[in-house]
């Protein structure tokens, strides 16, 4: 089984030497003391999510839980935000690379999320490597030098550290507590809080997180939960872990209060994650007709179902002394062609003014090249001031119906639409196997979330026939004839060896079979590190 730290806790593919600073004994007891204690309520959880997507196929909506009702209606609001996170008006994600970290960090932006979600391709080397990258950025010892000489440190000023494990769904195979696989969210949380908190601290920081794919206000609790114990086990008082929750699945946008309620004590807010917000809708409706989205590219945030939700978002974070953060600006910059940075970058101004606007606190970019320009837009609407939480939005009146209200007008599906979800998918899935998860593609940069929304519309549009602009319907044959046009001129592209074969034959499984999967990194996994296609899914 590889290295054993202890009888309970075993390392599989532990990789010689590989993490010595990072797998001590004392940090992995602390994991597997948070395993133990927290993983059955994860997988009822899980289960519960099961139950829920079964009501929704037989044709049950999602609605504003009667049960917390009192805790929609009383005025309460979450603990201040601590000064280093005071000012969060552009934020800046991507995964732990360590060059990629320096120029986040450097990039003059007020915070940087380090990402072991989407944005990552969860390898045994990534993970780890990611881990120490983050114990040396903590320190400011963080540097990196490339093949050409250029070596690359932090500056004095840096972003405010943010960091991002992976959801409740997954599980790190590479670590087994009682000869089971311990919870990615666990792993990831527990190594870094272990090792960096007091380190943060010390600095005049904190241990602060972003959470994801969250389902649930239980599920929210079953983070503050985790928090409490692992403050009170290292001695560091309750309350200095915070987090930002992402709201990126239809179910949680009707839990906002009551996901801030279960962490107050904890809470920095919640975020607009925008892409993964698309793909739960696709995902919980999968086997319902009427609510069929058209091409990706038609899906913006004016649409009524994503413009209710985020100015639900600011409204509630807001009464709640929350703050708000806005949606991802994926736009690449092009150092060819001026001509597409024009057009793109009003883009990008023209997203940041509306969220601005609506009264989020602030915003992400995903390229270093697009922190001034967000900046720019937010600093005309703060000024000096760090946020917007004392704008209240009275005038928003946001209803169950709104959120499920999936008109696009002039929605269409267009065979272009068909062959750009193909072509999206087969690049970001042949390059997550390669170990790597942010990708630029078409001039944005994907990750995890968009390939979701490629291969699940792809499924749908398939189930349903859907038809075509111009005639026809998206059936199994025709995705077959584009991602074989799609495959071949991809491979002629491509020099050297790819994973395009692996890519086509997961993304065919994933398009074609007649049952939905949920999440394309839990078969995905079972290709990293030559795994056990049995490991890694959760149970």
């Amino acid at each position: 089984m590889g290295l054993s730290i202890s009888e309970r806790i075993e390392l599989t593919n532990a990789g010689g030497s590989m993490g010595s600073r990072i797998l001590t004994r004392e940090a992995m007891e602390f994991v597997a003391r948070l395993q133990r204690q927290f993983n059955p309520t994860r997988e009822l959880l899980l289960e519960a999510r099961r139950k829920r997507q079964a009501a929704f196929d037989a044709g049950e909506r999602p609605d504003f839980l009667a049960e917390t009702a009192s805790v929609r209606a009383a005025e309460w609001q979450v603990a201040p935000p601590p000064p280093a996170l005071a000012d969060r008006r552009v934020e800046i994600t991507g995964p732990v690379d360590r060059k990629m970290m320096i120029n986040a960090l450097n990039s003059g932006a007020s915070a940087f999320m380090a990402d072991f979600e989407d944005s990552l391709s969860p390898t045994w080397e990534n993970v780890i490597q990611g881990q120490e990258n983050l114990f040396d950025a903590v320190r400011g010892t963080l540097s990196f030098e490339s093949p050409d000489g250029r070596v690359y440190r932090l500056g004095e000023r840096t972003a405010t550290l943010l960091v991002r494990p992976r959801g409740w769904h997954l599980l790190e195979k590479h670590v087994l507590v009682n000869g089971e696989p311990v919870s990615a969210s666990l792993f990831d949380f527990g190594l870094f809080f272990f090792h960096n908190a007091r380190a943060q601290l010390e600095r005049g920081a904190g241990p602060y997180f972003y959470l994801p794919k969250m389902e649930s206000h239980l599920e929210a609790r079953l983070w503050n939960d985790v928090f409490i114990a692992a403050q009170d086990a290292l001695g560091i008082p309750r309350g200095t872990i915070r987090a930002t929750v992402l709201i990126e699945t239809i179910v949680a946008a009707f839990e906002m209060d009551e996901i801030l309620y279960e962490l107050r004590e904890h809470s920095a807010g919640l975020n607009a994650g925008r892409w993964d917000y698309i793909f739960s809708l696709i995902k919980k409706f999968r086997n319902t007709p009427d609510m069929v989205l058209p091409d990706r590219a038609q899906v913006t945030m004016t649409v009524p179902f994503m413009r209710a939700y985020t100015e639900l978002l600011v409204k509630t974070c807001h009464r709640r002394g929350a703050h708000a953060m806005g949606g991802m600006a994926a736009f690449i910059p092009s150092r060819r062609d001026p001509a597409v940075n024009e057009v793109a970058l009003a883009k990008v101004r023209e997203d940041k003014q509306r969220e601005s606007g609506d009264g989020f606190d602030g915003t992400w970019v995903a390229h270093p090249d697009l922190v001034p320009v967000a900046k720019k837009v937010f600093d005309r609407v703060l000024g000096d001031a760090p946020n917007q939480l004392g704008r209240q939005r009275p005038d928003v009146r946001v209803s169950a119906a709104d959120l499920l209200d999936v008109r696009v007008p002039g929605g269409r599906v267009t065979r272009d639409g068909v062959r750009n979800n193909v072509s999206v998918a087969l690049q970001y899935l042949e390059s997550w196997l390669r170990g790597s998860g942010a990708v630029g593609i078409y001039n944005l940069m994907e990750d995890t979330a968009t390939a979701e929304i490629a291969r699940a519309q792809l499924w749908q549009w398939i189930r349903h026939q859907v038809p075509l602009d111009g005639g026809g319907t998206v059936t199994a044959s025709l995705y077959r004839e584009v991602r074989d046009a799609e495959l071949a001129a991809l491979v002629r592209e491509r020099k050297g060896e790819s994973r395009y074969a692996d890519a086509a034959g997961l993304l065919d499984t994933l398009v074609l079979s007649e049952t939905f999967t949920d999440f394309l990194t839990i078969p995905g996994y079972a290709l990293l590190d030559g795994a056990d296609p049995h490991r890694g899914a959760s149970p």
